[in-house]
């Protein structure tokens, strides 16, 4: 799909590791509270996130260790790559999230970033890390799965 008018979603980048890390039982569609200088970056797809998470502080949520690259052409008016920035949602969904990560040991993690409508959202999971075994099991199924692929093929 493309991004316009429209209100078409393009993609800007996807978490894959974190789908194998974690197992993710719900997801939330956030808004990124962002710069000027970090919306360019976004555009040319100039994130960084293989280890970012998510909080909840004071009835707000924050992201972290997300890595934005500075933009080459705004010198002295760049935005610091490693500050945190807010996520945009409703009070009651950062109620729901805050209940769930402070009792059963829920991480937030960034699935993926992308447009919508010329703004940047960013897929949030409530997540649960996966056990070594856990792990074992997906890829054993994965290649299961890609095994078949091959007969039907054939």
């Amino acid at each position: 799909m493309s991004e316009g008018e429209g209100g078409g979603v393009k993609i800007i980048a996807v978490n894959r590791k974190a789908r194998f890390d974690y197992a993710v039982d719900d997801r939330y569609e956030c808004g990124v509270e962002l710069l000027g200088t970090e919306v360019k970056s976004f555009r040319e797809g100039r994130v960084s996130f293989p280890d970012a998470w998510a909080e909840v502080v004071n009835g707000e949520v924050w992201l972290r260790s997300l890595t934005v690259a500075e933009n080459p052409f705004s010198s002295v008016f760049n935005h610091d790559p490693d500050r945190k920035k807010r996520l945009l949602l409703h009070r009651e969904e950062i109620k729901r999230i805050a209940r769930r990560v402070d009792e059963k040991g829920y991480t937030l993690i960034p699935l993926s970033f992308y447009f919508k409508k010329g703004r940047v959202k960013v897929e949030l999971g409530l997540c649960k890390g996966k056990k070594s075994f856990d792990k074992r099991a997906d890829i054993r199924e994965r290649d299961l799965n890609r095994e078949m692929a091959r007969e039907f093929r054939r």
